[in-house]
């Protein structure tokens, strides 16, 4: 699997220059290129509002792949660690890019009540990445930063793109907290969920899971009210379909393979999979094919372990 999600970087960086490519693109948050975003956590409920399948290739095609394998290959850092909160959608994205271009990292849990994980950092959101120390926020600028270092020419102004990727931090986001928080049960589900990732205490995972899920249920309501959602499932869904349209019939918004934003919606809907509110929309929309698809072409998990 990893040599093959490497080979398959080898058309996705060609189509990132070519005229002719075929390119797309709870917490939330407004996607505002001025102001950076992460997870909302039950004690910062009101933050600012802020590729292709692989084909045969030319002769001098294939030498311009083995260079670009090569740039590749060339990002090595020593350590990448994603300070994370298990099921916050930005901190999803990153590591679903992460995973798909085989980038090793390790992971912080942080703990949505107290934060006491990224105590260390002036950015009291998630998610925090640090790249051989170097601090880097806000999930599509880490995304933008570690693509351009990976392959220098990515052109990320691509039309289509660049539209879905700002989709999922501008609408997408908005639907999936009034959903994973719908009613008392399902945000017991969530954070259910949530402690069991992180390393938590006895008394820490208790706290976490009620009052969280307490917190989170009603700041849910107050979201749901400020982005006029009245039928929460009905929100999701026809997000679900609205994406499933954006595909026109295509394998990936990439083409073949996926690009950013693919991998932007796969990373955001990654986290409720497990939970009511992604079994249903699994079940009454049209995006499971190119869920379980992306889900196979990201492939297994680039975290190497967990940090306490």
């Amino acid at each position: 699997m990893r040599g093959v999600k490497r080979a398959v970087f080898v058309g996705r960086a060609l189509r990132s220059n070519s005229n002719t490519a075929v390119y797309g693109v709870g917490a939330t948050l407004h996607r505002d290129r001025m102001a950076p975003h992460g997870c909302l956590t039950p004690s910062n409920p009101n933050p600012s509002v802020s590729v292709t399948g692989f084909r045969y290739l030319s002769a001098s095609a294939a030498a311009t792949s083995l260079a670009q394998d090569a740039q590749t290959k060339a990002f090595k850092p020593k350590e990448l660690v994603l300070f994370q909160y298990q099921a916050c959608p930005f901190c999803n994205k990153v590591a679903a890019f992460l995973d798909y271009y085989d980038i090793p990292f390790k992971v912080v849990e942080v703990n949505p009540i107290n934060k006491k994980e990224i105590k260390w950092s002036d950015y009291k959101k998630v998610p925090i990445l640090t790249v051989d120390g170097e601090q880097i926020v806000d999930s599509s600028d880490i995304i933008d930063k570690l693509i351009k270092r990976i392959h220098p020419d990515y052109d990320l102004n691509a039309e289509e793109e660049k539209k879905w990727r700002q989709w999922v931090d501008n609408h997408l986001v908005h639907v999936l907290s009034p959903n994973i928080y719908r009613n008392v049960p399902e945000a017991l589900e969530s954070f259910d969920y949530i402690t069991t990732q992180g390393n938590f205490s006895f008394s820490e995972r208790l706290v976490a899971k009620y009052g969280g899920a307490a917190a989170m249920y009603f700041v849910s309501k107050k979201l749901k009210k400020k982005h006029n959602i009245t039928d929460e499932r009905a929100a999701l869904y026809g997000a679900a379909e609205q994406w499933v349209d954006a595909l026109k019939g295509r394998k990936f918004l990439g083409g073949l393979d996926p690009n950013l934003a693919d991998l932007a919606v796969f990373g955001v809907l990654r986290p409720i999979r497990h939970l009511k509110s992604g079994r249903d929309m699994l079940e009454h929309t049209r995006i499971g094919k190119w869920f379980s698809q992306m889900d196979r072409v990201v492939g297994q998990s680039s975290r190497v372990s967990e940090q306490s």
